[in-house]
């Protein structure tokens, strides 16, 4: 019989973890990061130690059913581990297998106390020199808890109330960049002269766009709205909209010399591959600054303060702040979005961990089209964003500069698990391929 104990995937301590698994060394143990009761089976259980035994694992996590109610049971499909799955809310279920292997590659790790990151600094430990496998089969039972949406979810980390563990699970990050070659030294981002070259505006605002004949003219109305010193126009890549959107731009367009409307030749871009034309295009400015069909600016003075910023530090991009709300600007939880994670000193290495890094985000024309954008309509600026912080400087506005206007046909307010799913893999693919570009990067200095 393996022994199972409860061990928070939150909320366990260095020394807690180090003391548990010392009781248990040599030993295989199961772990309930949950808490709660989960109906296993001997079999099960059994099945996790053959496939941690053949792939000579640290660890060995699977898929699960869950119940939903007296009548319902819905599977729980999880994803791989993969290299650059640094996220500390990476989701393991509720059991999962220690070998002997595995507590010994942690036992034998001295690295840094922490009241919280316990479980994620050992599991961290185990990565880098065992396999985590994940066996694609449903092994045990548990009773869901957490009815929120996965856009109410996916905010948990910039919670406020969140901070203090959030702090830890960044030093325990950073610690495994440092052991693994892919830390970044404070200072060691490229500053750009941002006043190089001619072009034809200061800066552009794109919009991708499709099928948004709702929100279109309210998001090119706060664009129009802005007040800059200098020139601006607006960019609009209308991906063949169908449902209005194109013949309200062109009425715009009509009325307002600044809006550029592009449809595209192409029929296979996603939102990546519209920002890749709008970037590229000629009329495009020295700055190029988000803003989605959906969405507003703050204020008309929203492009102001990122050019501004962009002329303080040699930025290649600037990141602002945004509040949700709904269609009555009315503010939804979580509220602000500041991102008050970052640091100059450490965000490029925090960006690997967390999931997003904020809005409106702006680029320094040239680096984003040298860099450019994944043809993909999920993660796109994620990919940008860590490149540019893998390389260069990054300039934070923590004032609010924007509006998410949240709404039933937003297209990430209730995603299906089966779709988190594919959105992580691809997030995770993303970050290890910048964990990889760091790593070599840093051998080749």
């Amino acid at each position: 019989m393996i022994q199972t104990i409860d061990l928070p995937q939150y909320g366990s301590s260095t020394q807690h973890v180090r003391d548990t698994l010392k009781a248990y060394r040599n030993q295989y143990l199961l772990l309930n990061l949950c808490g709660r009761e989960v109906t296993v089976t001997e079999e099960a259980v059994e099945r996790m130690k053959q496939c941690a035994g053949s792939a000579h694992a640290g660890l060995v996590y699977s898929d699960y059913l869950k119940t939903m109610g007296s009548d319902s049971i819905v599977p729980a499909p999880l994803t791989d581990l993969q290299e650059g799955s640094l996220r500390d809310d990476f989701d393991f279920g509720a059991l999962v297998l220690l070998t002997p292997t595995g507590i010994e590659a942690y036992l034998s790790f001295e690295g840094e106390e922490f009241k919280t990151a316990g479980f994620y600094q050992m599991r961290l430990a185990i990565q880098r020199s065992l396999p985590i496998v994940r066996i694609p089969q449903p092994l045990y039972i548990i009773a869901e808890t957490d009815f929120r949406t996965s856009g109410q979810k996916q905010f948990d980390y910039v919670n406020p109330r969140n901070r203090d563990v959030q702090i830890e699970m960044e030093a325990a990050c950073t610690e495994h960049l440092k052991l693994v070659g892919g830390y970044l030294k404070p200072g060691s981002g490229q500053a750009v002269d941002v006043d190089e070259g001619c072009f034809p505006v200061l800066a552009s605002v794109i919009i991708p766009v499709r099928n948004r004949a709702r929100t279109i003219a309210d998001a090119v109305k706060s664009a129009l709205s802005q007040q800059l010193d200098g020139t601006y126009n607006v960019i609009v890549a209308d991906n063949h909209s169908t449902d209005g959107t194109t013949q309200i731009l062109s009425s715009l367009a009509s009325q307002d010399s600044r809006l550029v409307h592009i449809i595209p030749e192409r029929t296979d871009l996603g939102i990546g591959g519209c920002w890749n034309l709008a970037v590229n295009d000629s009329r495009c400015g020295r700055f190029a600054v988000q803003l989605d069909s959906d969405d507003l600016y703050s204020g008309p003075d929203t492009l102001q303060k990122i050019v501004d910023k962009f002329h303080e530090g040699g930025y290649s991009m600037v990141i602002g702040s945004y509040r949700m709300c709904n269609f009555d600007l009315e503010t939804l939880p979580p509220g602000i979005i500041d991102h008050r994670e970052w640091t100059d000193e450490n965000g490029p290495n925090n960006a690997l961990r967390i999931n997003g890094l904020g809005a409106p985000r702006a680029f320094y024309t040239p680096v984003v089209r040298s860099i450019g954008f994944p043809n993909v309509s999920y993660g796109e600026d994620y990919a940008v964003a860590i490149r540019i912080a893998g390389e260069y400087r990054i300039g934070r506005i923590f004032d609010e500069l924007y509006l998410c206007r949240r709404w039933e046909g937003n297209s990430d307010a209730a995603l299906s698990p089966e779709k988190v799913n594919l959105n992580n893999i691809y997030k995770d693919s993303l970050r290890t391929a910048e964990l990889q570009r760091r790593i070599d990067s840093n051998l080749n200095r």
